[in-house]
């Protein structure tokens, strides 16, 4: 599939939106060519990884194996491989510090309080992609508006100050239909654990499946409050949140 098909695929209005959507990524990859997608393999950033592949945009897209993660998850690499006929660049946490707060405080301490929780995500995620995004100019996002209460007033654009660079959020006006239709129209791979239940999809000891009207992030860290649910790789988000609702 070609960007000169998707008009046949894709009804009038996701057509205009994927038509945008490319344009978006080009335009970042002009004004920061050193830019690149973090995909956490999920049903948008692999939206994202087909526009930038069937585009035939220079673009890195690289992901975080956590250790943690399920096989379903692992095993969308080798469905990007077999269909782009691309890598996707996999950044790891440092394992001695890894085994050293397991040792500290047990393999499971997540549950047992947000600090240990957001700790955990420090070494398995955050440390990672700060290695991943050193040296860049830019990063690119899969998140949507639509996500969470922390996602509520995501930017298209923004001076990422957690991190020190600009970040785009290409797909912050798509709607989940949006997403599914481009997915099911141009034959995107996508993580087998949507069809279960899970719209989003995190290390597995910390994500379930949601239950019928509950938020989309509902399954992350679900034994924590709402609008604590981020696990540093989008700081910002919570205070904007909060700033918007004047709390």
């Amino acid at each position: 599939m070609t960007t000169t098909d998707v008009s046949v695929e894709l009804d009038a209005g996701l057509a205009a939106r994927w038509r945008d959507l490319t344009a978006r990524l080009a335009d970042i990859r002009r004004r920061y060519p050193d830019a690149a997608l973090a995909s956490s393999l999920a049903a948008e950033d692999m939206v994202l990884t087909h526009a930038i592949y069937d585009s035939g945009l220079d673009l890195e897209v690289f992901t975080l194996d956590t250790g943690r993660l399920h096989a379903e998850t692992l095993g969308v690499l080798d469905a990007v491989r077999e269909r782009y006929g691309r890598e996707v660049t996999v950044y790891r946490p440092i394992a001695a510090a890894v085994d050293e707060h397991v040792a500290a405080h047990g393999a499971f301490a997540f549950y047992e309080s947000v600090e240990l929780r957001k700790a955990c995500c420090q070494i398995r995620k955050v440390e990672p992609l700060k290695r991943a995004l050193a040296g860049r100019g830019a990063w690119i996002t899969g998140q949507r508006r639509a996500q969470s209460t922390t996602r509520g007033e995501l930017a298209l654009e923004e001076d990422d100050k957690t991190f020190g660079l600009y970040k785009f959020n290409p797909l912050a006006d798509w709607s989940e239909e949006d997403v599914w239709s481009a997915i099911r129209a141009l034959g995107i791979p996508y993580n087998p654990l949507h069809d279960q239940g899970y719209p989003s999809i995190g290390c597995e000891p910390c994500t379930r499946a949601i239950r019928p009207g509950e938020d989309l992030r509902a399954g992350r860290w679900w034994w924590e409050s709402s609008d604590s649910k981020e696990c540093g790789l989008h700081a910002g988000n919570r205070v904007i949140s909060i700033a918007a609702r004047g709390d």
